[in-house]
């Protein structure tokens, strides 16, 4: 392994370390959004509202990525649907974090005490109230491991946007590789920033779990 190689490729594949940190975060993000209105539409009596929930999650947790970015880049410009990498990553990533989050979030709303519920209404408190101002704050803090583990394995499947060509940190190390017969330092250099980004987050989740386990 050559280390003035290494060098070279360190400062292009952090370029690339913070697309994926970008995306990361915007999916989840956006994801969190997405899951939370349809946790709330999972646990509806309203059947119609249910049911697409559980068929927009059934989609999405029940095919791979990779199929999913596919068919928002390939298969959309042939009904006229023309997207950007850029576009179809943070499409494809976030309504696929948005169905795992949903999940995430549901479990989180069913473990509150049914109790507080039935305080809320004989308060007075309408359904939105109740879930803005008693469950979701309590949601959260259960979840909060869940959260974690999700945003973890979302900044390790941005590596999938490679094969739209989003310039991330896999992308540019298959360049690099390509372009200079140097595989072992490209890749040596993308698996330590993988890790490195990790370890940095799953620091940073765990500080608040702790913190917020306090409370």
């Amino acid at each position: 392994m050559d280390i003035s190689i290494l060098k070279e490729m360190f400062p292009v594949l952090l370029q690339g370390s913070l697309l994926t940190i970008e995306l990361t975060i915007i999916s989840v993000v956006i994801g969190t959004l997405i899951g939370i209105i349809t946790a709330l539409m999972k646990l509806s009596k309203n059947k119609l509202l249910a049911c697409v929930a559980g068929f927009y999650t059934w989609i999405f947790r029940g095919t791979p990525m990779l199929l999913q970015l596919f068919a928002f880049y390939y298969v959309l410009p042939f009904v006229g649907v023309q997207l950007s990498p850029f576009q179809t990553a943070i499409i494809g990533l976030s309504l696929n974090s948005g169905a795992y989050m949903a999940e995430i979030i549901r479990g989180g709303i069913l473990s509150v005490d049914k109790g507080q519920f039935e305080a809320c209404r004989s308060l007075g408190f309408t359904y939105i109230d109740t879930m803005k101002r008693v469950v979701l704050p309590q949601t959260f803090k259960i979840i909060i491991p869940s959260v974690g583990n999700e945003f973890i394995t979302m900044l390790k499947d941005t590596s999938l946007v490679s094969t739209i060509t989003m310039a991330e940190v896999m992308r540019k190390a298959q360049i690099l590789s390509s372009s200079t017969f140097r595989p072992m330092e490209a890749f040596f250099i993308a698996g330590c920033l993988y890790l490195l980004m990790t370890t940095i987050f799953t620091t940073v989740f765990s500080h608040y779990e702790k913190k917020l386990s306090v409370y």
